[in-house]
Order: structure tokens, then sequence, then C-alpha cells
């Protein structure tokens, strides 16, 4: 397993895509991306399809959303803009080829909404849907639901 941090000033969705690809193995793997993270996965798989086995998209956040977007600095701005997911214009979604799981928020959130989930479900070939639970830092979250879905996620992707 590998965790690199995501940037801490990426001034844009590549920038960080590519931050991330420095820090992964030289093999295919299961991306495990959540909230904002979504994006900056998407945009790896986007860019380097034969380094993502599987992608994980866990409490994706929402996009779009006038109330939640205007909660953050103006300098964030340019990373905004997207379809379903900031960073993404939805034709891109129909283009990922590899398996996608979509972990929705339980219970959603301003920032997490299941419409992001429904969406994304919709858009991506083949997507399927994985128990949802609550992100970290909510007062629900545990880690095993978490851990379930990435474990039976990732075992799926070995079978024939």
């Amino acid at each position: 397993m590998a965790a690199p941090d995501r940037a801490m000033r990426a001034g844009s969705w590549a920038a960080e895509a590519a931050h991330l690809a420095a820090g992964l193995p030289d093999r295919p793997v299961v991306l495990v991306a959540g909230s904002n993270g979504c994006s900056a996965a998407v945009r790896l798989a986007l860019a380097a399809p034969e380094r993502v086995r599987g992608l994980l998209l866990a409490w994706p956040a929402t996009a779009g959303d006038p109330q939640a977007d205007g909660r953050l600095p103006a300098e964030l701005a340019p990373l905004l803009a997207g379809g379903v997911l900031r960073g993404v214009a939805d034709g891109e979604l129909t283009g990922l080829r590899m398996p996608v799981g979509v972990l929705p928020a339980v219970p959603e959130n301003p920032v997490h909404r299941r419409r992001t989930a429904d969406a994304l479900l919709a858009l991506v070939p083949g997507a399927a849907e994985l128990p949802g639970c609550p992100e970290p830092p909510h007062p629900l979250f545990r880690p095993g639901p978490l851990v379930a879905a990435v474990a039976g996620f990732a075992a799926g992707l070995s079978r024939p």
C-alpha cells in the first residue's frame, strides 16, 4: 500500500495528479480517494490508465454547489470548475475504462451529496455502488465499514 500525500498548493488538478503519480509504485494500483481527492484520482486515471487497475471514489465532493463553493477562498475558484467532479468534464468520466467503485457519504452532507454519487454511477461505464458510510471527521465514522468496502472492491478485481 502506498499513501502519498496530496500536494499542498497544487495549481491545477492535473498538477496534483502528476504529484500523486510520482509517489506510486511502477505497477498498476487500486487508487482509493476521498472527497476532493476523487478529482485528483480521476485526473490521474485519465492521464495514465495503464497505472490504474481500479478506482474507488469515496465520498466524492459535490461540485457546482454555490453554497458550498462560496465558503472556499477566492483563489481556489479555478479549481472549482468541472462537471459532476471538480476539474473533470462529465464527458471525460465516460472514458474511464478501469473498474470504478463509488462509495457515497451516509448520511449525506452539504459537501458530499447523494446526487454526486448517483451522477458518477450514471456517467462512468460499469461503475459499482459500494456500501456507503460516514466520512471522517464525522462523529459516526468508524474505519471498519470503509476498510471492508475497500477490501471487497480490491478482492473483486482479482476475480476472473
